[in-house]
């Protein structure tokens, strides 16, 4: 059986070719799947598809036309596919429901030092021969408090790291964190982090319940000199909200890794074209606002466990065999 995978990076290709060596042919496409490279897929039982594939029912209706039966999504968030519909068409869908959660808070951390300390603007500037200081200035992040929106497997690994650091560690999700507790942190509600925090990092799932988790009143409700990371899911943030707030003067530094409207976007060269997304053209012109194109899991340890659970999740399709990973079961 040969596999159709979408969306592979240059850099995740050999990885994903030698992991599937030894069980089945795959083939590797640079483009993305959606409603005008569906049709790609005809003949293909089985397809890998990255993160940003629109898995929508005219999506998935293609697919299903063109024989596809089983989908392993390449990634931990599956809000891109319609379930309902994959079910209805017997579909199996999987994803990969764990992989480093280090590399995306160590990533976190990166976004937030970088915003915290100018370090984008101390470079350009460098590159210029310009050595001033004026402008560069950041705050120690020791004695400060750090609020964490979402304290599982990441969350937790950030919330380590914040308390290496020696902050004050704030905590809100459906349920407490032990390990989290155990490092000092203290859960509250979900005004008071905003409200007290310096440092607000997102780590939890987008669902209806959690679409602009961060809204106008969120963001009105933090610090003017607040640092705000997202390195989650873009949906989020009301980014336009966000723009009107940093209009404003507000917040010390914003680090985006996702963004609300990226599908089509990131993970594609756009430099020579002209950005139709004026909120996107605008959010990047602050000089206190660090965005990166959704690249916080994109380690060796992370990429490598999952194309490995991506492995295991085909021929678990095809041994009929069904694990934590599975969105949709076989019919």
């Amino acid at each position: 059986m040969e596999i159709l995978a979408f969306g592979v990076q240059a850099d995740e290709k050999p990885l994903i070719k030698h992991a599937f060596r030894d069980h089945h042919e795959v083939r590797c496409l640079d483009v993305f799947l959606n409603e005008d490279t569906a049709l790609i897929a005809a003949g293909y039982e089985t397809i890998s598809t990255s993160v940003n594939a629109e898995l929508g029912p005219r999506v998935l209706e293609v697919l299903a036309a063109g024989g596809t039966r089983m989908i392993a999504q390449r990634s931990t968030g599956f809000n891109n596919i319609d379930l309902k519909v994959a079910e209805r068409l017997g579909m199996t869908v999987a994803r990969v429901s764990y992989y480093s959660p280090y590399s995306v808070a160590e990533f976190a951390w990166t976004l937030a030092m970088a915003v915290n300390r100018r370090i984008v603007r101390a470079s350009t500037r460098t590159r210029d021969f310009d050595f001033r200081l004026d402008g560069l200035m950041g705050r120690d992040l020791r004695g400060r408090t750090v609020g964490v929106l979402g304290t599982g497997k990441i969350g937790e690994a950030f919330t380590r790291i914040a308390h290496g650091f020696g902050m004050r560690l704030l905590g809100w999700d459906v349920a407490e964190n032990p390990a989290c507790l155990e490092l000092g942190m203290k859960y509250v509600p979900k005004d008071q982090l905003l409200a007290e925090s310096d440092l607000i990092t997102l780590h939890v799932p987008l669902m209806p319940e959690t679409r602009h988790l961060i809204d106008a009143a969120a963001l009105r409700a933090m610090r003017d000199d607040a640092i705000l990371v997202n390195s989650s899911r873009g949906g989020l943030i009301d980014t336009a909200a966000l723009v009107t707030e940093l209009r404003a003067g507000r917040f010390s530094g914003v680090g985006l890794d996702v963004y609300e409207a990226e599908a089509g976007l990131f993970f594609l060269d756009k430099s020579l074209e002209a950005i139709e997304d004026d909120t996107l053209a605008r959010l990047v012109t602050f000089p206190n606002v660090l965005v990166t194109s959704h690249q916080a899991y994109y380690t060796e340890d992370a990429v490598g466990q999952i194309v490995d659970a991506t492995v295991r999740n085909v021929l678990d399709y095809k041994a009929g065999r069904r694990s934590e990973n599975v969105l949709v079961p076989r019919s």
